[in-house]
């Protein structure tokens, strides 16, 4: 499977393909392809996963796979929501189990805890597992106001101080996740959330973006073609050595 256009936009490997399974499909491909090459020279790897409906299609082709050995990787996830209900499939950590965690061998899965009784302290122990291990591959996406991670343009730093924080949500962000099914209406999205910072991302060593859907083709415009800063959060993969964005006839559209 191949992509129908290649280019670079900086250092940013950009590939849109003609449609959002072949998208999905191809990326599983590479990453798979990433973490069998990885874990035959390492003992074994660390991942970074992102939960939204945008990495459905990734998803199911990288469990599909049947021979990668993940009980010599582990997993991290990049977001929660902080105070919504344990079980709520809304929940990432749940949204990923659905998809992954649950359905693969991990040698471990480190989950972010929205409900612990010291959020601070919570955020810490998260940036303390993340800054103990190296971070080999990030699967992630990019929200409609260019957010990665729950970075939003009014939270986010290129040069944050922290590995993990917790963070307000903007209205984009949040309208976001309505617009996505996630949930029914704005005022049953939480506010807040604990997320990797941007330099927590950015220390990944191989990342791939998924990024399909018509809701998103402004911000990878923004992403892959205005200024990189913070008013675009993606726009720093372009910075990355290892970067790689995926995009489907719609998220494309704008380019």
């Amino acid at each position: 499977m191949s992509s129908v256009k290649e280019f670079n936009a900086d250092k940013l490997l950009v590939k849109i393909y003609d449609s959002r399974d072949a998208m999905g499909e191809d990326a599983a491909v590479e990453v798979i392809a990433k973490i069998k090459e990885l874990l035959s020279t390492k003992e074994e790897i660390s991942m970074v996963f992102a939960a939204a409906p945008s990495q459905n299609e990734f998803l199911a082709a990288l469990v599909a796979d049947k021979e990668i050995s993940w009980e010599r990787v582990t997993a991290f996830h990049m977001d929660e929501y902080i105070g919504l209900d344990k079980d709520a499939p809304q929940a990432f950590g749940n949204f990923l189990r659905a998809r992954i965690f649950d359905k693969v061998p991990f040698k471990a899965v480190h989950f972010i805890d929205g409900n612990a009784t010291n959020i601070e302290v919570e955020a810490d122990r998260y940036a303390q597992l993340l800054g103990n291990t190296t971070i080999d591959i990030i699967c992630m996406g990019i929200g409609e106001n260019g957010h990665i991670a729950f970075n939003d343009p009014p939270v986010a730093d290129f040069k944050d101080s922290k590995l993990v924080k917790v963070v307000e949500l903007d209205d984009a962000c949040r309208n976001q996740q309505v617009n996505d099914g996630a949930f029914a209406s704005v005022d049953l999205v939480p506010t807040h959330a604990l997320t990797l910072t941007i330099p927590a991302l950015m220390a990944g060593e191989n990342l791939f973006c998924m990024v399909p859907a018509i809701t998103k083709a402004q911000a990878v415009k923004n992403t892959v073609q205005g200024e990189i800063s913070e008013a675009c959060p993606a726009s720093i993969l372009r910075t990355h050595d290892n970067a790689i964005l995926y995009l489907d006839p719609d998220s494309s559209s704008l380019l």
